[in-house]
């Protein structure tokens, strides 16, 4: 059966640790989407490795208190991308790998990665140098992620420009890569950029390799990271797509909910998410 979860962003970076994990509870999710290693200028990077892992075991501590567990953690990604030098992407290597270990940490194997972008995200000059480079670089990430029994997870892009954006691609280069460590994440919003069905991404990349989950919505445009239901997405055939495929990871929301609003309606929007996300499941 498939579990609901969502973005820490919203729980945990939002309210605090303690009254985040609460109101995970409260509002009926069962996992969470853990997003802070996705930014490498913070506290958490600076702590010396004791310190990096007390805050971490913390975490896991809070979150097992109510039953709920991590389904996928974000690996660091910088915006805009930082990946234009050797040294650029050496200093992006060691931080994904104390996340990989600080994944394993909170007692989750699935750790989810973007591309590097050499030539940033508005020129693909030399698409057959950006696939190689890649190729190294992941590489060696999956072999520190076997060192965990970590499972990485690469995610589609929504940079129309990029020649290692689409499902078909991603799907294309976890194939060359052939480890069984790396796996894909189907980011639904990324798809839609494309004016592309995540459903039939669903189906192109099949259960073996579908690990992990982003759901949102757009306006077939723009990554907007709507909720679900708000935009062009075919939600209901998404989810039948998943159950054809036997999918059964955690549908993880990874929406924007606005603070500029009152705590009461904002906490009822909260409680819907979780609600959208059982029904995405299949579960109401």
């Amino acid at each position: 059966m498939m579990k609901t979860g969502i973005s820490s962003s919203g729980y945990i970076d939002r309210y605090g640790l303690e009254e985040g994990v609460r109101r995970l509870k409260k509002h009926g999710f069962e996992c969470i989407d853990y997003q802070s290693f996705a930014d490498t200028d913070t506290e958490l990077f600076a702590a010396s490795g004791a310190e990096f892992e007390r805050r971490l075991l913390a975490v896991k501590s809070a979150l097992d208190s109510e039953g709920i567990t991590v389904s996928q953690t974000h690996g660091p990604w910088r915006w805009p991308p930082r990946d234009f030098t050797q040294e650029d992407r050496e200093e992006r290597l060691e931080k994904m790998i104390r996340s990989i270990h600080g994944t394993k940490l909170l007692g989750c194997d699935n750790f989810v990665i973007h591309p590097i972008m050499p030539f940033g995200v508005t020129e693909d000059p030399e698409p057959e140098k950006l696939w190689d480079m890649n190729y190294v670089f992941m590489d060696r990430l999956c072999t520190a992620a076997e060192k965990e029994d970590v499972v990485v997870c690469l995610e589609n892009m929504p940079f129309t420009r990029l020649s290692l954006s689409r499902p078909c691609e991603i799907l294309k280069f976890v194939k060359n890569m052939n480890r069984d460590h790396f796996k894909i994440c189907l980011d639904t919003g990324h798809c839609s950029v494309f004016s592309e069905s995540p459903a039939e991404a669903v189906r192109l990349i099949g259960k073996d390799l579908l690990r992990t989950l982003h759901i949102h919505d757009n306006n077939g445009q723009s990554d907007l990271h709507w909720i679900p239901y708000t935009g062009v997405i075919d939600w209901n055939d998404f989810s039948k797509a998943l159950k054809e495929i036997g999918f059964d990871g955690c549908v993880s929301l990874e929406t924007n909910i606005t603070s500029k609003m009152p705590e009461a309606a904002r906490e009822l929007q909260e409680i819907s998410l979780s609600h959208i996300a059982k029904s995405i499941a299949g579960r109401e």
